[in-house]
């Protein structure tokens, strides 16, 4: 490969001592005709005729470079020729330039070393220095990066071992006064991105992590997040954020992947590391996973397999049922509710007790009191409203399950109740109330309180193989809608803007025909800014007349008092039907088919990964029904003080907080304990070490497997062409 770069710069040499040598070009360094001759003798190898050459001319610049910066240093050590590397660097005049930095791109340890050492010879400390001024590598590129980045593992023990670091980059919307703003200051915007990136790919690789990192899967995770994150900051590179995050997510995902006993799956999701609050879930590890969205990493068959154990627990016989079984099992369920809150009160520890206990039953428990709820819902909304009075309805218990999940619902109607308890005329008739009558807005909310309790059934489909991913579909289409809303939007608005004050004059004119008497009136389609919205709006969905933009202007006087002269303003009227065409065209043809296609991509990108994206909403369901206590509400309060004890252990560490532990609060957790101690876990060091151990040897396995293929296609494609040339013509 190294001699192409002679034999090229051979040609571009001949070239411009030839026809074109007056033609300006670009500048570049030419190799002297013995210049050229040194470079050959150093590709064959011979460190004696190199001796000697050198010997013949002292004055030799044994720095030279061809048009590509390669010098002698960078072909021996492409060739891999560890005493001419040697030899050379012997030279007094020598200049490693970044020589080292390809041979340890190159995996070249002992070369390595050699330009390492020489380094230090210049100058102390040398070799910890970044590069700069190398056409293959960025600016400030130091050794560590580079083995860091190609995934050499004994290099970047090597290197570590001779104290290199490598310091992890700040991200791209980290605005930090201590590096991020001197350096947007003084330094090139582009250079600074591309050096990220560069480091990114160099602490974010599998060979760097293990080394560095005593829970690589906990730092996979963080990566990945943050990488997904910056993603979306930095949309210039968005592409290589990403790609990137999934391959650290990936890395992960193989990592758990070499595990094979349920035992050492279990000890890594057992781990509290990086969780930062205490759960009574068995598995934090799983909740990160679920937090840092990684969704190969949950939806892998040994983490499964492991789930899908705790979710069923001893009840095997749930998972051979039938589906339609397994829906008919709520039915059951619904009555056993009473049943299942005396054995827990009474007998907590007993078998029994202990079966109810089981995610699986939590969820048909769950499930049976929710049909309950959507029963009184059902029985709610049908009720008739022709002689209602003013003020709440009469529910009794209901009023309960409405304080607790219909929480707005229940205080409007305690605003109806006081607005009767002091104005009275709770038997005044519905037509006569206000518009904004309490009781009215209660029974608004109401609706859409039933509707919403209603779509919650679509969560139960996260756990069918079938209804799972059209619910994923559903959810990920409505975002889609959402961004186009914006758009619509706009669109809908400057026409609603530009049309409302066009027809304004002519509102509630009526055009007699002098003939037949037939009466026409103006369309108040676009007559002020209410009207026209609505208008525009409907016609997305074909719902508004084509009539809506004709200028209909009444009957004027005419000469005589028998005659009418009826005037038609075309104009007005054209502008009003183009406006209101190109507004059709542009939502309806434009927009509204952009939306269709955006949702058709989601629901086939859904449907490409359906597995994972399915397995991994489902199992957020499971970790939520694992997560709930053993009854539901309201039977659940005959259990008050095992809901209460985490309440209690809150409260003493709030005001007295023992050593490790701290009460917290946030938005998004609420109320929480940090734990702050990171307990040293010996038997989940060893399962990791096995892990890393596996997963470089089935790495290692792959590459010589995909070497041997490359090789075998080579051979082929060689016979191929000896054939056709030892054939008969």
């Amino acid at each position: 490969m190294l001699q192409s770069f002679i034999m090229a710069d051979d040609e571009t040499t001949a070239e411009t001592e030839g026809e074109f040598e007056n033609y300006p070009s670009v500048v570049y360094p030419h190799l002297q005709e013995l210049e050229r001759t040194f470079f050959e003798i150093v590709a064959s190898g011979s460190v004696a005729e190199v001796r000697l050459f050198l010997e013949k001319q002292p004055d030799f610049n044994i720095n030279a470079i061809n048009f590509q910066g390669v010098s002698a240093l960078h072909i021996a050590v492409g060739e891999r020729n560890v005493a001419m590397v040697e030899y050379l660097l012997s030279h007094p005049d020598i200049d490693p330039g970044d020589a080292h930095l390809h041979a340890i791109r190159d995996n070249q340890t002992r070369i390595a070393i050699l330009i390492l050492n020489k380094l230090n010879e210049l100058t102390p400390g040398l070799e910890y220095a970044g590069v700069t001024h190398s056409p293959d590598f960025p600016d400030d590129t130091t050794p560590l990066a580079v083995a860091a980045q190609y995934g050499h593992f004994e290099m970047i023990d090597m290197l570590r071992f001779r104290r290199h670091i490598l310091q992890k980059p700040h991200p791209p919307s980290c605005n930090c006064d201590k590096v991020c703003k001197p350096e947007r200051e003084r330094a090139d915007i582009l250079t600074i991105e591309k050096m990220r990136l560069f480091l990114y790919n160099a602490v974010s690789n599998p060979a760097y992590i293990c080394q560095t990192e005593e829970d690589p899967i906990l730092k996979a995770f963080e990566l990945s997040a943050e990488l997904s994150r910056e993603a979306s900051f930095d949309k210039e590179f968005y592409p290589d954020y990403k790609a990137l995050s999934s391959e650290v997510s990936q890395f992960a995902t193989d990592l758990i992947g070499c595990a094979r006993k349920a035992e050492e799956v279990e000890c890594v999701l057992k781990q509290i590391a990086g969780f930062g609050r205490t759960s009574s879930f068995m598995y934090p590890r799983l909740l990160l996973a679920l937090d840092y969205k990684q969704k190969t990493f949950v939806a892998h068959s040994n983490v499964q397999q492991l789930v899908e154990s705790k979710w069923i627990g001893t009840w095997h016989e749930w998972k051979v049922r039938s589906t339609w079984l397994k829906c008919l099992s709520v039915i059951p369920q619904i009555g056993m509710l009473p049943v299942m809150a005396l054995v827990m009160l009474l007998t907590p520890n007993s078998k029994r007790a202990k079966f109810y206990e089981i995610p699986v039953n939590k969820f048909l428990s769950s499930v049976a009191n929710y049909l309950i709820f959507l029963t009184f819902v059902f029985l709610q909304s049908r009720s008739d409203k022709t002689e209602q009075f003013r003020g709440p309805p009469n529910t009794g218990t209901y009023e309960l399950v409405m304080l607790v999940l219909f929480i707005l619902t229940f205080i409007f109607w305690i605003v109806a109740a006081l607005d009767v308890r002091i104005n009275g005329q709770r038997d005044l008739e519905r037509k006569y109330w206000h518009k904004y009558d309490p009781t009215l807005i209660a029974e608004g909310i109401f609706c859409l309180a039933t509707i919403m309790a209603f779509f919650k059934l679509l969560f139960i489909c996260q756990l069918d193989y079938d209804l799972g991913p059209l619910q994923l579909s559903l959810v990920k289409m409505i975002r889609d809608v959402g961004h186009f809303v914006a758009i619509f939007g706009i669109i809908i608005m400057a026409f609603t803007v530009g049309l409302c004050k066009l027809y304004q004059y002519y509102n509630g004119m009526v055009q007699t025909d002098d003939e037949s008497k037939l009466k026409t009136e103006q369309e108040s389609s676009f007559v002020d800014f209410k009207s026209t919205l609505k208008t525009l709006f409907w016609a997305v969905f074909c719902m508004s007349p084509v009539e809506s933009a004709d200028v209909i202007i009444e009957n004027l006087p005419g000469e005589r008092e028998s005659e009418t002269i009826i005037n038609y303003h075309s104009f007005t009227e054209f502008i009003g039907y183009l406006s209101f065409a190109s507004f059709e065209f542009i939502s309806v043809i434009v927009v509204l088919n952009m939306l269709i296609a955006c949702m058709a991509n989601t629901f086939t990108r859904v449907t490409d990964n359906v597995n994972v994206e399915w397995i991994f909403g489902r199992t957020e369901a499971y970790v939520d029904f694992m997560l709930t206590t053993t009854l539901p509400p309201p039977f659940c309060i005959f259990l008050i003080f095992t809901g209460l004890r985490p309440v209690i252990e809150y409260i003493k560490i709030l005001f007295k907080p023992p050593p490790g532990k701290r009460a917290r609060w946030d938005f998004m957790n609420c109320c929480y304990i940090e734990d702050l101690e990171e307990k040293k876990d010996e038997r989940f060091a060893e399962v990791m070490a096995l892990l890393v151990q596996r997963y470089f040897r089935q790495r290692e396995k792959k590459m010589e497997e995909t070497d041997v293929q490359k090789l075998r296609k080579e051979l082929m494609e060689f016979s191929n062409i000896l054939k056709e040339a030892l054939s008969p013509s």
